[in-house]
């Protein structure tokens, strides 16, 4: 017996012995059949634990911890003489991709990824993964195991622990027994903010892109350390439509390949095989696309897999009566994701060797020739530091290659900052990088200035350029620059720093400023920020500048090295003034020089807020900011004294809570000092009430006019067909889409930010200019979007109207902020607004 087959054989007889310990299936192990409960996360781990320790070709890994302490797992299970070689095949795959040196072996094995409850309400795909690994790797079932002579199967049991134990603790608390179908029954009704997002209330499946969450930044290291084949992500849609498996709805993105369109439809068909044999409903081809691409379809796709989501009915308890008056259980539910798992599989295993080719040619494209038109990103290297660390250290996450040219170069290419074709000077400084790499296409998803839509029904925004987003000076070149040097950080300058000095200057130019502030302020350090641009001693500071004089810090114990010590901490640029009388502007002791007092913020929070909106902000104030955030109940903030408060934010919602009597109360609290901040849809609850600046579109010309415009509109309409109704209504809808905003930089408001702010539109919201007000951003006459659709009708609305603005009223400001600058909490830009709302306007 040669080497190689005695490892085997020692294998299957290490395997042997495993079984023999007992693999125990669900029911034996939880105590109960898949289906009679939810079933809490720690024990769906000590269930893949179970597994794993049960079996010596499985194995169990922990990747990381949910913002909770939830552990985040996931298992590799395959045959038994692919075990020994796990490392290889892994190794392989990357070399495949030209993720990793040297040329793989003939040896070929697909890699499935199996990604269950992302959406933690969505909770049945979590029980389907126990019976679907139980299935995979009981060595009695001969068909799984003939599957994994040639497929590695990853499952994550559960992407969002938190969201899901939230369900499901709800659930067993209020769950009737026995069950209650009704879809009235408060079993199937959860309270705000419900199960679906994680701890901070973001959606993990729009953050697979842009990776602001714990959850998404450890599981991207894992998924791009394999770079499956074939991925799934497991969701529930609402309880009365049927099961939906691809192929996917238009729009497909372009850069898609023919290989993924086709094989979706294989893997399709394989699945309908399955549920026909059982008389299940289903459908294809509607209402989930393959276009934004932060899911955890797209993003696989856009990285080499063929990636799918598979819609289940459900979102509900252990059984609901659907419109048809059938009963839809846990059960059922399950066994519908337990299913389409194994058929993936299935699948996959009977074409594995066209997979792996066709995964490998995917790449060598990318290497050698990505069809996208543009070619290289360039990004000039006299951008914020700040924002080219942040950018880069993104790349990284998703290992994307950049580096510096090796020579300058004078070339043409797409301005970002002008939307045109101009001149570029490229220079060594630059960054650059170019499609010619293995995530090409994510790259191109991501950085091309406009994305073709094949329809513009689509499940999500259009638009999300990383380049308008941090609003950087950039380039998009059709030719090719090749990287010709590593990428190093530039050097920042390091002023002498003056004894004792009169005062400490910081530059007001990103968030890590603003963290920088919050850090100061929470120190007791005083601070002021300069309202004009002024110089001293040759060097010239920007409106916004953060100033710490001696004078007023007297009572900091060691105030130097305080000063000193926290600023080398956050990466910040010491200036230091030995005089208060500058060169040019206003000096140092100036009205002009405003103190900053230490907010205390509160922020509305509950019941009748956007979850997603109000999460957002607590996300950025703790976990960026880090900076202190009082979030008060909607249900008992009437009764809170405000006084007690500086600023109050008012997150995007729909409130009935904001009654007459409470606006009054407000106003008066305003009026006093205070600073109310009001976000996207929360407007309506302001606009045209008594004691707010705020008004809809209603002089008596714009009425006219638009009364006008409408009776043309609907004597269009009325003759629409049936069958066209949905496109009828995308005519007055923005899908997300990207706006050139001109923005007063002389505002505190826009402090930071440059005079154009690209604002990601989100709503169909539009208002009039303040009377009396500060228009501090605003979209001047007729608009369309830079990037992304908006309907015709939604685009004409949106002439000169307001986008940002400020009311001075008594001693205190109202900020409305029409555009939601956090949404996602990717849009760098949109950050400095709210923290100028925060810490800066009315100081």
């Amino acid at each position: 017996m040669n080497k190689r087959l005695l490892i085997v054989a020692l294998l299957l007889f290490s395997f042997s012995l495993h079984a023999q310990q007992k693999l125990l299936s669900p029911k034996e192990f939880l105590g109960y059949e898949l289906g009679e409960h939810f079933t809490r996360h720690h024990r769906v781990v000590e269930y893949f634990k179970h597994v794993a320790d049960a079996l010596p070709n499985v194995e169990f890994y922990q990747y990381g911890e949910t913002y909770e302490r939830r552990p985040l797992v996931y298992v590799v299970v395959t045959a038994p003489e692919n075990f020994q070689n796990l490392e290889q095949i892994r190794l392989n795959n990357l070399k495949r991709a030209g993720m990793a040196e040297g040329a793989p072996s003939a040896d070929k094995k697909a890699i499935v990824w199996l990604s269950y409850n992302v959406h933690g309400n969505e909770a049945n795909s979590t029980e389907a993964s126990m019976l679907t690994l139980y299935e995979l790797s009981n060595p009695q079932n001969q068909k799984t195991q003939e599957w994994l002579k040639n497929t590695v199967v990853i499952l994550d049991p559960c992407l969002n622990p938190d969201g899901r134990d939230r369900y499901t603790n709800f659930y067993n608390q209020y769950g009737n027994t026995p069950p209650n179908g009704d879809e009235d029954s408060n079993e199937h009704n959860e309270p705000w903010p419900r199960g679906r997002s994680n701890h901070y209330m973001f959606d993990l499946n729009r953050d697979w892109a842009w990776a602001t969450q714990t959850e998404t930044q450890a599981r991207l290291k894992i998924y791009n350390q394999w770079l499956p084949h074939v991925h799934v992500d497991f969701h529930e849609q609402g309880h009365n439509h049927p099961y939906f498996f691809p192929p996917a709805a238009e729009p497909f993105h372009d850069i898609i390949s023919n290989w993924q369109r086709e094989f979706q439809v294989t893997i399709g068909k394989n699945n309908a095989k399955h549920f026909d044999e059982h008389g299940w409903l289903y459908f294809t081809k509607e209402v989930f696309d393959l276009y934004y691409p932060s899911y955890g379809d797209t993003y696989p796709t856009y990285s080499g897999a063929i990636g799918m989501t598979y819609e289940q009915g459900g979102q509900t308890g252990v059984t609901v009566t659907t419109e048809e008056g059938d009963p839809l259980t846990l059960k059922d539910r399950l066994t519908h994701h337990h299913t389409t798992g194994l058929s993936t599989v299935e699948v996959t295993s009977q074409n594995y060797t066209r997979v792996v080719d066709e995964f490998e040619k995917y790449f060598r494209d990318n290497l050698n020739n990505p069809a996208a038109p543009y070619k290289t990103y360039v990004i000039k290297g006299t951008n914020n530091p700040d924002k080219i660390e942040q950018l880069t250290k993104w790349m990284d996450t998703h290992s994307i290659r950049y580096g510096h040219p090796a020579a300058g170069k004078a070339t043409r290419g797409f301005d970002y900052q002008t939307q045109t074709t101009s001149s570029v000077s490229v220079s060594t400084d630059d960054i650059i990088i170019n499609i010619y790499q293995p995530k090409s296409r994510f790259i191109t998803a991501v950085f091309e200035p406009q994305s073709h839509l094949s329809d513009s029904l689509t499940y999500d925004i259009t638009a999300w350029n990383l380049m308008y987003a941090n609003n950087l000076k950039a380039f998009a070149l059709n030719e090719r620059i090749n990287v010709g040097k590593a990428y190093t950080p530039k050097v920042v300058e390091s002023p002498a720093i003056a004894s004792k000095p009169y005062a400490y200057i910081f530059k007001y130019q990103g968030i890590k400023d603003v963290a920088f502030l919050a850090a100061l302020i929470q120190k007791g350090v005083k601070v002021r920020s300069s309202e004009k641009a002024f110089t001293i001693h040759g060097q010239s500071f920007d409106r916004g500048t953060l100033l710490v004089t001696r004078r007023n810090n007297e009572n900091i114990a060691e105030f130097d090295n305080t000063v000193q010590t926290l600023a080398r901490g956050m990466g910040r640029t010491i200036y230091t003034a030995t005089t208060g009388f500058v060169e040019s502007g206003k000096d140092f002791g100036s009205g002009s020089m405003n103190y900053l007092k230490a907010p205390k913020v509160a922020l509305l929070f509950g019941k009748e807020t956007s979850s997603l909106s109000a999460g957002e902000i607590w996300y950025f104030f703790e976990q960026q900011l880090h900076y202190p955030i009082v979030t008060l109940g909607t249900d008992y903030f009437k009764y809170v004294p405000l006084s007690k408060y500086d600023v109050f934010i008012i997150p995007e919602g729909r409130y009935s809570s904001l009654d007459e009597k409470f606006l009054e109360k407000i106003s008066g609290w305003v009026a006093a000092g205070g600073k109310l901040i009001v976000i996207a849809d929360g407007l309506n609850s302001f606009a045209d009430k008594k004691g707010f600046g705020l008004k809809s579109y209603t002089t008596d010309d714009e009425k006219e006019k638009a009364e006008k415009k409408q009776k043309e509109i609907d004597e269009q309409e009325a003759l629409t067909r049936y069958e066209d109704a949905d496109r009828k209504q995308i005519s007055n809808f923005i899908g997300g889409a990207i706006y050139k905003i001109a923005l007063d930089n002389s505002h505190p408001l826009a402090f930071g930010l440059s005079n154009t702010y690209y604002s990601l539109k989100t709503n169909e919201l539009h208002f009039g200019y303040l009377e009396g007000g500060w228009n501090v951003g605003a979209l001047k006459g007729k608009v369309k979007p830079v990037q992304g659709f908006a309907g015709k009708h939604a685009n004409d609305k949106l002439a000169n109207s307001l986008v940002f603005g400020v009311e001075e009223k008594g001693s205190g400001e109202i900020i409305y902020l029409v555009d939601n600058p956090m949404f996602r909490c990717f849009w760098e830009d949109g950050k400095m607004l709210l923290s100028n709302a925060v810490f800066i306007v009315g100081q």
